[in-house]
């Protein structure tokens, strides 16, 4: 599943302070080999170059 800016997911990244929270996505980016990464803000701060399967659709 990829997800656009403004969706709201959840981020599922054990090594992340923000692991387990509901945040926003503000930026999309493509790498050049086509897959997505994406620029997650949560209310204290943002996760950058996070891959589309550490996250899921917030419900």
């Amino acid at each position: 599943m990829s997800f656009e800016e403004d969706d709201e997911v959840v981020l599922h990244d054990e090594h992340s302070e923000y692991d387990g929270e509901t945040g926003t996505v503000t930026q999309v980016m493509e790498t050049m080999f086509g897959d997505a990464t994406y620029t997650v803000t949560f209310e204290e701060g943002q996760e950058a170059g996070v891959p589309e399967d550490s996250l899921e659709a917030e419900e």
